[in-house]
């Protein structure tokens, strides 16, 4: 059974007193997750997969926008007139790889939603064992692997490591919580030890949020920071919509649809990479009805619904926008064949 995101996570405690019961008992936990995650970084010798790879990863468990990211990079990279392969663990899915998707032939439930939605656009391996799904691309033809995931994963070489970071901080939330380590808190690791390792902090903001807050940007200047904006590739439908979302942080789909100017009629909230059943899918195109609403949910989570069904719900395909594309080709150019 899948969990949803503890929103409790992203709330800072200013003092012992305030601080949630559920946090005080897992911070024990916390500790151990934290020392065997340091063990198994300081103890693995990384893999040369014998093409430059650039990790886009995170510093939190959860949503922060990792895979519009990847994206964005890898189009920016192919524009450039590199053959770039994508990687991924493949999370949700069955396949162990290293195998290439094919989106005509697999399935969510078999390598994943994340890297069943970017196998439209290019080149994607899914592998449990990051270095041989890397080795596979290299040997594929890859110019330069794009790994979604994988700050903490230590097994291969990193010619880039970036750190998403979201940068949206209205309504109390801190994008590192407290600052506590899972599953007393959304981080992975703590903040300086993932930070140290970091080349770049990418700051992803809605739309409708200018600039990222300063206090945000002051506690990552450890590293050089880009900012990105995401945003809707098209409008959200006219009409009375509802919408429902499995993702890392949904309440972030519900506030984005609402910005863009959705008739947001009603929103249900799934945990990240829920599976949709036929009797879900009812209740929800019944809650529709009760309405006269259509059905609004994002690319990732349209594409591990049933056939039958993506015709009857509306995909609202998202997009990361760099601010500063020259920053950008500045980490990236330096990218060259591994030694």
């Amino acid at each position: 059974m899948k969990l949803a995101t503890p929103r409790w996570w992203y709330r800072r405690d200013r003092d012992r007193a305030s601080m949630p019961v559920t946090r005080a008992l897992l911070t024990p936990l916390s500790w151990i997750w934290a020392a065997a995650t340091a063990r198994r970084i300081a103890g693995t010798t990384p893999t040369d997969p014998g093409a430059p790879v650039i990790c886009v990863g995170n510093l939190t468990v959860g949503g922060t926008g990792k895979t519009p990211v990847v994206r964005a990079i890898a189009q920016r990279l192919a524009d450039q007139g590199q053959a770039v392969h994508l990687l991924s663990r493949g999370y949700g899915g069955s396949l162990k790889g290293p195998v290439r998707v094919d989106p005509q032939v697999h399935t969510a439930a078999e390598v994943g939603d994340e890297p069943l939605m970017l196998a439209r656009d290019f080149p994607v391996w899914v592998a449990r064992d990051r270095a041989a799904g890397a080795k596979a691309a290299a040997q594929a033809g890859a110019d330069v692997v794009v790994m979604d995931d994988g700050h903490q994963n230590p097994s291969l070489r990193k010619a880039l490591s970036l750190v998403v970071v979201d940068g949206e901080t209205r309504d109390g939330e801190w994008p590192f919580g407290d600052g506590r380590v899972f599953p007393a808190g959304p981080m992975r690791e703590p903040l300086a030890a993932g930070l140290a390792r970091a080349d770049a902090a990418v700051v992803l903001l809605p739309a409708d949020l200018a600039e990222a807050d300063g206090e945000l940007l002051r506690t990552l200047q450890a590293r050089p920071v880009l900012c990105a904006h995401l945003g809707a590739v098209t409008p959200p439908p006219a009409g009375p919509q509802v919408g429902f979302a499995g993702v890392g942080k949904p309440w972030k789909v519900e506030r984005a649809l609402v910005a863009a100017g959705c008739e947001l009629a009603d929103f249900a909230a799934f945990p990240d990479h829920a599976a949709y059943d036929a009797r879900t899918l009812q209740r929800l195109a019944d809650r529709a009805a009760a309405f006269g609403a259509g059905l609004i949910t994002t690319e990732k989570d349209w594409v591990r619904l049933p056939p039958a069904w993506r015709a009857r719900v509306t995909p609202w395909p998202v997009q990361a926008v760099f601010d500063d594309t020259a920053a950008l080709d500045a980490l990236t150019r330096a990218l060259g064949p591994t030694p």
